[in-house]
């Protein structure tokens, strides 16, 4: 029996750009879509993956978030599992014609004990970036279908018409359409390392204005330089499909099979295991810049070493009163206790309001002991100065003193890697500099021309690998 026959009945694929599709094997992780269908009348289609295709209703109102809110779901025929990725606009006259966004998109599960049956109501939790939590869909009459929000930790908390654009390409509805008579009068593809850039003028920071293109850009040229830390380390990223201005949001878990990306399976605290992964090669990296993610936090431990930490990393996080020239004494400090365990330090910025000093080490062998030695060392600098610094997090404690954070140093928590760009108001860079420099050069003051032209210079961190403490 062919799912799909009522779906490709209705379309003429010679004139629309959806998918024809055909039946495929479920992956072990169950995706869902749903996508604001600007046609006839406005509608959002909520689209579960379910034996090889995408069980599909067209929700009027779209999902709501108050469990009082009792939303009506038509079911339509089945889709296939590429029509996830379709975003674009269906020429007038076929049908469904208007245009497509993709609103969120993500992965579902049945609720705990629940089996599925599409012939009942169907008791599920979703895991995207802006619907989650656990829903329901109850059958009604006919094709009609009641979708509910269940009350948990997520009901009551967003109102989704406050979106306007892609979850993955970050634009309106009305620029989606403008795309298609752009791509008509200009052909050109923006590739960089064979990974195609869509949206490449999407706008992600306004002041001063900088575009997804100069941010991949940016990377294939600092790729060098970067790539020897992101290699072979667990990464998480920040994700901002909309920009700065819009929903941003961390990203730890595999999702995509983009190429130059590695994966590692790990065993939860759940008795589940989880999808984290690394990026290979610059493929790799510019496949996360074409997914939004603009941000990149690093692992203390490598991929496939994962319980043998060798990274240190403390941040010196300022209160809002302490002076620069504070901050800088507190690097200073913190500089001379490693010395004084001859430990080799180097200096970046952290693109923020403090430094990072990071430490290449290999003599200790576990996150126990890891975490006790940056926890201990926090706790020194506390004791020797303690009107200075503070080794506890807790904000009451850190009124006038510089907050000495350790506890990054602890696993699969992560840092920002070398080279980043933060997705913070102002676009700075996450960039390696000399002691000497410490002086000179603000948390803050380094921008992506700035770190282009230092590629120019000697590399201040050039013996970082050679170190083994």
């Amino acid at each position: 029996m062919n799912k799909l026959k009522k779906y490709q009945e209705k379309r003429n694929f010679t004139k629309t750009k959806e998918p024809k599709g055909s039946e495929k094997k479920s992956s072990k992780k169950l995706r869902f879509v749903v996508q604001h269908h600007l046609a006839r009348r406005d509608h959002y289609d909520l689209r579960l993956e379910w034996q090889g295709t995408l069980k599909s209703w067209a929700v009027p109102k779209g999902p709501s978030y108050n469990p009082k809110d009792r939303r009506l779901a038509i079911q339509v025929e089945d889709h296939p599992l590429e029509y996830r990725n379709f975003e674009g606009t269906i020429p007038k006259g076929e049908y469904g014609g208007g245009t497509v966004m993709l609103f969120d998109e993500g992965y579902w599960t049945p609720q705990e004990n629940e089996t599925i049956d599409f012939h009942k109501s169907i008791k599920f939790i979703l895991h995207g970036s802006r619907l989650k939590g656990n829903w329901t869909l109850i059958p009604m009459k006919d094709d009609q279908w009641i979708l509910l929000k269940e009350k948990d930790s997520y009901a009551f908390s967003k109102d989704i018409s406050s979106y306007k654009t892609s979850i993955r390409s970050g634009r309106t509805m009305q620029q989606i359409e403008k795309n298609i008579i752009k791509r008509k009068n200009s052909p050109k593809d923006f590739i960089l390392e064979d990974i195609k850039i869509s949206n490449p003028d999407k706008l992600i920071f306004e002041s001063p204005k900088i575009t997804k293109w100069q941010i991949a850009n940016y990377y294939q040229k600092i790729a060098k330089k970067m790539l020897p830390y992101l290699n072979d380390r667990l990464i998480s990223t920040i994700r901002a499909p909309e920009g700065i201005k819009g929903n941003c949001f961390f990203k730890k878990h595999l999702e995509t099979k983009s190429k130059g990306i590695g994966k590692v399976i790990i065993p939860s605290d759940k008795e589940k295991k989880e999808d984290y992964y690394y990026i290979k090669d610059i493929t790799g990296l510019l496949s996360e810049i074409q997914m939004n993610s603009y941000e990149f936090h690093l692992w203390g431990s490598k991929a496939h070493k994962i319980n043998k930490p060798d990274m240190l990393v403390f941040d010196l996080d300022p209160d809002e009163t302490i002076s620069l020239q504070k901050l800088r004494e507190g690097v200073k400090d913190l500089k001379s206790i490693l010395d004084e365990l001859h430990l080799t330090s180097f200096l970046k910025t952290s693109g923020g309001k403090g430094y990072h000093v990071v430490v290449p080490i290999q003599s200790l062998k576990s996150w126990k002991s890891f975490r006790a030695f940056a926890k201990n060392i926090a706790e020194i600098m506390e004791m020797k100065w303690p009107e200075k610094y503070v080794s506890n997090m807790r904000l009451k404690n850190r009124k006038g003193k510089i907050f000495i954070d350790w506890v990054r140093n602890t696993k699969m928590a992560t840092s920002v890697a070398p080279y980043s760009i933060r997705l913070k108001k102002k676009p700075a860079i996450s960039m390696p500099i000399s002691w000497k420099e410490l002086d000179l050069i603000k948390p803050d003051g380094i921008f992506i021309e700035d770190a282009i032209k230092r590629l120019k210079r000697k590399d201040p961190w050039e013996n970082f690998f050679e170190i083994q403490q």
